[in-house]
């Protein structure tokens, strides 16, 4: 993991064509830009998680519950 600091207005680049530029810097969070090809997918990682858990959710197996629950505890910690 790499980690630098910035300050408003100044940005990073990822390969060729990605750029994340520090737009505000707030008391508790930071506006960040990014600036990338259509075909890059951007997602916030929480809302990643939670359809994670709502694909195994709906993989669900009413025949094996013992697995299932120890999958979901799994994924909840």
């Amino acid at each position: 993991m790499l980690v630098i600091s910035r300050k408003i207005s100044e940005s990073i680049v990822i390969g060729d064509n990605i750029e994340v530029i520090i737009s505000d810097i707030g008391s508790d969070r930071v506006k960040i830009c990014i600036s990338a090809p259509k075909e890059v997918p951007i997602a916030r990682k929480e809302l990643l998680e939670t359809k994670n858990v709502n694909e195994e959710a709906n993989n669900f197996n009413p025949s094996n519950t013992a697995q299932s629950v120890n999958k979901l505890k799994e994924l909840l910690k």
